[in-house]
């Protein structure tokens, strides 16, 4: 399946670093969605987002790319977000398996929030883009960049 989408604010790279604005090129699995409970009903497969999710973006810590708890006293991303963005989340395997300080953390597939013309390099689907793609999810689907 092939759907507009918004990248990173500073394109694709093959040499994905912290803080460089880009999405990283490749085919990366699917994994855990999430979606805010107080804006939608139950999504199959999903987990509720608790105001307390977080995601460590923090160069060095043992926590680095893996999701925290708030508050974290860490560089960090909140999943709660006022914006739309994470109301429907999906992560993906960048940078998971082995995961390596500093090559970039929290790449998710994710709403394409009003007004948002590039993200700090994950991937964003307007909402029924990607309700489509995530009701078809089985087993390894993978995001290609």
């Amino acid at each position: 399946m092939r759907f507009p989408c918004l990248l990173g604010k500073n394109g694709r790279t093959h040499f994905k670093h912290e803080g460089d604005g880009k999405s990283p090129v490749g085919r990366w699995k699917l994994g855990q969605l999430y979606y805010r409970p107080d804006k939608m009903l139950h999504f199959r497969g999903g987990e509720p987002l608790k105001t307390t999710n977080g995601w460590c973006d923090a160069e060095g810590h043992r926590l680095y790319n893996r999701p925290v708890t708030l508050p974290f006293g860490a560089s960090h991303e909140e999943m709660w977000r006022k914006d739309e963005a994470y109301d429907l989340i999906c992560l993906t395997g960048h940078n998971q398996h082995p995961r390596v300080q500093g090559l970039g953390s929290a790449i998710f597939l994710h709403v394409w929030h009003l007004g948002a013309t590039g993200t700090e390099g994950c991937v964003a689907l307007k909402e029924s883009d990607l309700r489509k793609l995530l009701a078809r999810l089985r087993g390894k689907t993978y995001l290609a960049i």
